[in-house]
């Protein structure tokens, strides 16, 4: 599981910067530049999930072993 969780936080890093290219800085909310804006948000909440998910792990397995 926590292989999953950083092939995918690295995953959403990559589109991240991928998107981060396609954004047009005179035009950001017009033509795919509001499409690549759309997915680096996304991805930042790929990201935040996937922490949030290890961090739930962890404390799963805290809990576990102290019962």
């Amino acid at each position: 599981m926590k292989l999953l969780t950083i092939i995918l936080s690295i995953a959403a890093l990559g589109l991240i910067i991928f998107n981060f290219t396609k954004v047009d800085f005179n035009a950001p909310f017009q033509g795919e530049s509001i499409i690549a804006l759309i997915a680096i948000v996304a991805s930042i909440c790929v990201i935040i999930m996937m922490g949030i998910l290890r961090i739930s792990k962890r404390i799963e397995q805290k809990v576990k072993k102290h019962s």
